[in-house]
Order: C-alpha cells, then structure tokens, then sequence
C-alpha cells in the first residue's frame, strides 16, 4: 500500500469519530485502531495461494516430538522447561556431556535457553551417558527426554 495513502487513512481514522478501520487490497491489510490519542496500524501481505497453506499445516501439526521417541532403558533426563537445547555453553566450546562420559550426580550437562536466559541443566543421578535423544540447537518441550544414563 501506498505510504502516502496509508498516511491519509491514519489521519482520518484519528481526526473522527471511528475507532477501529480494516481496508484488504490485493497486496495486503490494513488495519489501523485507535487507542486513546494515536491511532495504532497493523499491517499483513496477503498469501499469494491460501490453499497450498491450509493443506501444508495439519501435516506439521500430527507428528508430535515426543511421541517419535522410543521407550529407553536407563534413567531418562527429562528437560524440565520449554525452551532451545544447546550441548556446549557457546558455539566452539566443549559439550557438557558426551556418548561414553561418566557424569557425576549435580554435573552440568547441557543449557536450555529459554527467554534469552540460559539455564544449566544437571544430572540427576551418576552414571554413564549411553544416548543423547537431542540435537544441538533444537527446540525442546517441558518433560521431553534428553539424555539416558545408565
């Protein structure tokens, strides 16, 4: 949409008695709300083909994360937040925990990054680590299994 007519609009929305004004042209939505002295606009492009992406979702949507993970013999370290699962504590450094390392009970062994706090996750019982359930980076979900220590 044209800046120019955008501008208009914001001034006709807030110079009247109209509270709320929504205008959908080819190229996208606006929306444009008044709350209290400054009117507040939301804009959204338009999908170019709106069938192709109601089609694609409920795909995404059945194949849960956790559901793909087998049972696992051992004790299961289960992630105890939402949030973004990182082995290391920056990009080139050593992984907490690798396949084979002994680990002791309270040992780091891995950072759940979650709302731009990282946040050290430790074992709780000592052992080997026989499986890594996780990739680096990887979004992970509130009780979703991480490691196996046997």
């Amino acid at each position: 949409m044209d800046l120019r007519k955008l501008k208009t609009l914001i001034d006709l929305v807030s110079e009247s008695n109209v509270s709320e004004l929504e205008i959908t042209e080819a190229d996208g939505k606006v929306r444009i709300v008044k709350a209290g002295a400054a009117p507040v606009v939301m804009m959204q492009p338009m999908q170019a083909q709106p069938q192709q992406q109601a089609t694609a979702a409920p795909a995404v949507a059945a194949a849960p994360v956790v559901a793909e993970i087998p049972e696992e013999t051992g004790h299961v370290v289960k992630s105890p937040m939402v949030g973004t699962f990182y082995r290391s504590s920056s990009p080139g450094a050593k992984a907490f925990a690798e396949v084979g390392d002994q680990v002791k009970e309270g040992q780091p062994i891995c950072i759940i990054e979650a709302m731009k706090i990282m946040n050290e996750i430790e074992t709780d019982l000592a052992g080997t680590v026989t499986k890594i359930l996780v990739e680096n980076g990887q979004p992970v979900e509130y009780g979703q299994p991480l490691f196996v220590i046997e």
